[in-house]
C-alpha cells in the first residue's frame, strides 16, 4: 500500500471510534437479559421498553446532531458524544430502579445517535474516492468489534456479583478512549470548505431544502436504505440472541458463548466486506445481501416450523445469517447513506436518514420480545416476517439504488441531481 492513503487511514480508524460505542451498547443489554429480568422482574412487553429505550435517545441525538454538525463543524460534536457516553455507562451500572436505568440507557442513546451518524459522515468527507467505501467501512468493523466486545464482557462477567452492573459500566473505558483520541482528530475539510461557501451564500443547510425539487427522491433512497438495515431481522440477532437460543433449548452459560460466536464470525465477514465494497460495489452488495438473509431467515423459521431445534443446526443458520449480513447491509449502509447526499445538504440529510435508522431500530426491538411471547411455540412467524421484508428490500434495491463506487462525492451528486 503507498503512503498517500495512510493519513486518511489514520484519521478514519479514529473517528471508527463511535461506531464502538454504538456496537458495544447495542450488543451490551443482550448479555445482561437473563441477570437483568429477573432483578427488576421484568415483564416482556418491560423488558422490550428498557432494551429499545436507548434508541429514543439514538433518534435524538441522531436528529439534533445534524443541525450541530453543519452549524459547529463534525470534531466537537463527536468529542462531545464521547463525555456524554462514558457518563452515561456509568450511570446504568449505577442504576437502583429500572426507571433509572432507562433513563441513563435514553441519555446514553443521545451519545450514540450523534456518533453513529456523525462517524461516518466524517470519514466520507476526508477520503479519496478509491479508498472512501474500505474508510467508511471501517466505522462499521469498529461498531462489529464493539459487539464482539461486548459479548466477550457478558460471558466473562457472567459469573460476577452484580455481573449486569459491570456489563453497563465497562461501556465507560471505550468511550475514554475515543475521548483522548478524538481530541487529536482535525476538522472535516469539506465542512470548512461549505462553510466559506455559506458565508457567501445565503442558502444554509435546513429540512426544508431536502424537499426541493431533485433532493426529495435522493433522501428518500438513503431514508429507505437506512430503515431497511434495520428490519432486515439481523439486529433482532444481535439482541435478543440469548431469546432466540432459549427457543431452541440452549441454557444461560451456551447461550452466551453463542454470542460470542455471534461476534467473531461479525467480525469476521465484516473485514471481508472492507475488501469487497470498493471492487464488487454498494448495489451489488446490497442486492445480494438482501436476497440470501430473505433465503436464511426463512431457513431459520424452517428449522423452528419443523422442530428441528436439537443439535447446532439453529446455531449454523444464525451464524451464515450473520455473515451474509456482515458482508452486505451492514456496512454498506453507512456508506451509502455517506455519500449519496449532495454536499449542501449532507449534515442533515445523514442526520435524518441515520434518525429514520433508529426509530426503526426502536420497533423492531422494543416488538420483537411481545411478538416473540404471542406467537408462544410459533416463533417461526417472526422469521417469516423479515425473510418477507427483505424480499421487499431486495425489489427496492433493483429499482431505485444507484451505484456510487469509484466516484468523487461531487460525481456522485452531479449525476443524481442531473
Amino acid at each position: 500500500m503507498n503512503r498517500q492513503p495512510a493519513y486518511p487511514m489514520l484519521i478514519s480508524i479514529v473517528a471508527a471510534l463511535g461506531g464502538l460505542l454504538f456496537g458495544f451498547d447495542f450488543a451490551i443489554f443482550s448479555g445482561t437479559i437473563p441477570f437483568l429480568q429477573p432483578h427488576f422482574g421484568l415483564s416482556d412487553a418491560e423488558l422490550g421498553f428498557t432494551s429499545s429505550s436507548i434508541y429514543i435517545g439514538c433518534i435524538a441525538g441522531s436528529l439534533s446532531t445534524g443541525y450541530l454538525a453543519d452549524r459547529f463543524g463534525r470534531k466537537m460534536p463527536l468529542i462531545a458524544s464521547a463525555v456524554i457516553f462514558a457518563i452515561s455507562a456509568v450511570a446504568m451500572g449505577l442504576a437502583s430502579t429500572n426507571a433509572n436505568l432507562i433513563i441513563a440507557r435514553v441519555v446514553a442513546g443521545a451519545a450514540v445517535g450523534a456518533a453513529s451518524m456523525l462517524s461516518p459522515l466524517y470519514i466520507a468527507e476526508i477520503c479519496p474516492a478509491h479508498i472512501r467505501g474500505r474508510m467508511v467501512s471501517v466505522n462499521q468493523l469498529a461498531i462489529v468489534v464493539g459487539i464482539l466486545l461486548a459479548y466477550v464482557s457478558s460471558y466473562l462477567l457472567a459469573d460476577q456479583t452484580n455481573n449486569w452492573r459491570w456489563m453497563f459500566a465497562s461501556a465507560a473505558l471505550p468511550a475514554t478512549i475515543f475521548f483522548v483520541s478524538a481530541l487529536f482528530l482535525p476538522e472535516s475539510p469539506r465542512w470548512l470548505q461549505q462553510r466559506g461557501q455559506t458565508k457567501s451564500n445565503t442558502e444554509k443547510s435546513s429540512l426544508a431544502a431536502l424537499v426541493k425539487p431533485g433532493m426529495l427522491l435522493i433522501v428518500g433512497v438513503g431514508v429507505t436504505v437506512a430503515v431497511f438495515q434495520q428490519i432486515s431481522g439481523a439486529n433482532v440477532v444481535f439482541v435478543y440472541a440469548p431469546i432466540i437460543f432459549a427457543k431452541a433449548g440452549m441454557d444461560v452459560s451456551n447461550q452466551l458463548f453463542q454470542q460470542v460466536l455471534i461476534g467473531l464470525v461479525n467480525l469476521v465477514f465484516t473485514l471481508l466486506s472492507m475488501r469487497l465494497v470498493d471492487k464488487i460495489g454498494r448495489r451489488s452488495l446490497l442486492l445480494i445481501g438482501s436476497i440470501g438473509m430473505s433465503i436464511m431467515l426463512a431457513a431459520i423459521a424452517g428449522a423452528f416450523y419443523f422442530n428441528l431445534l436439537q443439535g447446532p443446526l439453529v446455531t449454523i443458520l444464525v451464524l451464515i445469517l450473520i455473515a451474509i449480513y456482515a458482508t452486505t447491509l451492514a456496512p454498506v449502509t453507512w456508506v451509502l447513506i455517506a455519500e449519496i447526499f449532495p454536499n449542501a445538504i449532507r449534515g442533515v440529510a445523514v442526520s435524518v436518514a441515520t434518525t429514520a435508522l433508529w426509530v426503526a431500530c426502536f420497533g423492531v426491538v422494543y416488538l420483537f420480545p411481545v411478538l416473540t411471547s404471542y406467537f408462544g411455540d410459533k416463533a417461526y412467524y417472526n422469521f417469516l416476517v423479515f425473510a418477507f421484508i427483505c424480499l421487499v428490500y431486495f425489489l427496492f434495491i433493483l429499482k431505485y439504488v444507484p451505484e456510487t463506487k469509484g466516484k468523487t462525492l461531487e460525481e456522485i451528486e452531479a449525476k443524481l441531481l442531473a
